[in-house]
């Protein structure tokens, strides 16, 4: 199994940005409604008028979860590791990678409480394709 994911043409440009330490989204030309995950056509007006704009991925964190066991994948090594449900000010509601604290937990994440995109290099990027959220700090 390889690390690198699976690129097609819908997911090629979402892979860059992260890549390049930005958090794009789709955002249809007709009728301005921003789509993430990505498809081949606008969840509201289905047209197929779609591009990609950059979020600031500032949003509320849903639900999150601490993987402490190895999961059935390559991330099993990478344990432990958290991901959360963050819904975007933007619209859209996504998946993404909690970034831990200084002491190296996520004791300081909180359901509905804020976070914003806070990109990873590149070599993270293309070994785990993921966007990367930290908390808001006061």
């Amino acid at each position: 199994m390889t690390s690198e994911p699976i690129m097609h043409d819908l997911t090629v440009d979402y892979y860059a940005s992260l890549a390049d330490g930005r958090l794009s989204v789709q955002q249809c030309g007709d009728c301005d409604h921003r789509i993430m995950y990505p498809r081949y056509r606008c969840t509201e007006c289905f047209s197929s008028n779609l591009g990609w704009v950059d979020d600031t991925g500032e949003g509320t964190l849903h639900s999150f979860t601490i993987q402490r066991i190895g999961a059935p994948t390559e991330f099993g090594a990478d344990g432990p590791y958290a991901v959360g449900i963050v819904k975007l000010d933007s619209g859209p509601q996504m998946l993404g990678r909690l970034w831990p604290g200084e002491d190296g937990t996520w004791d300081h994440y909180a359901c509905d409480g804020r976070v914003v995109f806070r990109p990873a290099d590149a070599d993270e990027i293309a070994e785990h394709p993921a966007a990367w959220f930290a908390t808001v700090s006061s």
